[in-house]
């Protein structure tokens, strides 16, 4: 083991060796979960039809229903939510900017005692609130990851959220009826497909989890594969009932 000599040499070991994944996700949690839930619902819907003992047209006219309702929901419900969200944390943020145009003293007063909960000196802390707030917009900033615990340049986007959730839930609502649109005459090549990309999408997630790609693979496949099993064993019982 190297020992390290020097200033420099301790800021770049330390540099390299205290790196964090990005525990939000970034894009590729929602890109990820919304093709794994697009992969089961789809798989899902289709082999309980498919248990029904219908014809092939009408488990594809089946798959690619799911996937354009599951689709259009999805990127609505995101849209829907985000939206909401974000003007919920538009009007927190005029609330607090009012606050800090009528009280700024009190704002001040506030921002130092937040401080000093953390362990920073009264005094010190009271000087850098001061310093802090001689920027009314750095201020508002400050009190909102402080109060809020949001970043107001950084809130989320109605429109890339329902963008990415239709396009990754069409994505993985596509998997079980490829197969079918390629020529295939029975639900067993849509079964695997499917089943292949739930490993894949299980084993992606692992990338913003602890678990190994291999669990997080095989969790997803054997979840998603109960679910495609239950409802075509509802299906094959609804069939034989009516």
């Amino acid at each position: 083991m190297s020992i390290i000599e020097t200033g420099a040499t301790l800021h770049a070991a330390h540099r390299d060796n205290h790196t964090h994944r990005d525990v939000s996700g970034g894009w590729l949690r929602p890109a990820v979960f919304g093709a794994m839930d697009g992969l089961v619902s789809n798989l899902a819907l289709m082999t309980g039809v498919a248990g029904g003992a219908v014809s092939q047209q009408t488990i594809v006219i089946t798959g690619l229903a799911g996937l354009a309702a599951g689709a259009f929901s999805m990127a609505a419900g995101e849209y829907t939510s985000v939206a909401s969200q974000r003007e919920l944390v538009q009007a927190e943020l005029d609330v607090e900017r009012r606050e800090l145009r009528k009280h700024p003293v009190d704002e001040m007063e506030e921002l130092a005692a937040l401080y000093v909960a953390r362990g920073v000196e009264p005094a010190l802390a009271r000087e850098v609130a001061m310093q802090l707030s001689r920027d009314p917009e750095q201020a508002l900033e400050i009190h909102a990851r402080e109060e809020l615990g949001i970043d107001p340049d950084d809130l989320p986007s109605p429109t890339v959220a329902a963008v990415s959730s239709f396009g990754s839930f069409a994505l993985g609502a596509l998997l079980p009826v490829l197969p079918y649109l390629l020529g295939a005459s029975s639900l067993w090549p849509a079964v695997l497909l499917a089943l292949v990309g739930l490993f894949a999408c299980g084993a992606l997630v692992a990338r913003v989890t602890a678990r190994s790609w291999w669990y997080s693979g095989l969790r997803q496949l054997v979840l998603g594969g109960a679910a495609a099993a239950v409802t075509y064993a509802l299906g094959a019982l609804l069939g034989l009932a009516l």
